[in-house]
């Protein structure tokens, strides 16, 4: 299945639709089998220590994996998560942007598994790992 939506029609729905958290994510690649997004890292993002907080980390992989189905979809703004697990791997640098490579292991008609990768900015070891399973509603 061919690319639907670029990297400025992917900001501009998150922009419009998800505008609580848009300024938060910089999409960096958008291909057949990759989309690359950036946390783009601010204090309200980080837990005692100064390191990234699950939570942050949770958003960025699930906003990968929805950004990668409206890829290739289009904007289906009531497709939602039904399943997560991540697991957090080891501390993200501090003072750095985290970037999630997310890749679509199945998208079906009723249900999207994806898988993401999350690395500091720079860095090569990941930081987190997470599945996600999206619903997708029927077209009307």
């Amino acid at each position: 299945m061919a690319i639907i939506m670029q990297e400025p029609a992917l900001m501009e729905f998150l922009a419009r639709d998800f505008a609580q958290v848009a300024d938060d994510f910089t999409i960096t690649r958008v291909e057949e089998d990759l989309l690359e997004v950036r946390l783009n890292v601010e204090d309200r993002h980080l837990r005692p220590g100064g390191t990234v907080s699950g939570p942050s980390m949770f958003a960025l992989a699930d906003v990968a994996v929805y950004l990668a189905i409206l890829s290739r979809l289009g904007p289906v703004a009531l497709a939602v998560t039904t399943n997560c697990s991540i697991d957090f791997m080891r501390k993200p640098a501090a003072g750095r942007a985290l970037v999630a490579q997310a890749r679509l292991l199945k998208l079906g008609r009723v249900l999207a598994v994806g898988d993401v990768l999350i690395r500091s900015e720079g860095e090569s070891a990941p930081v987190a790992r997470a599945g996600l399973t999206y619903s997708i509603p029927p077209a009307r």
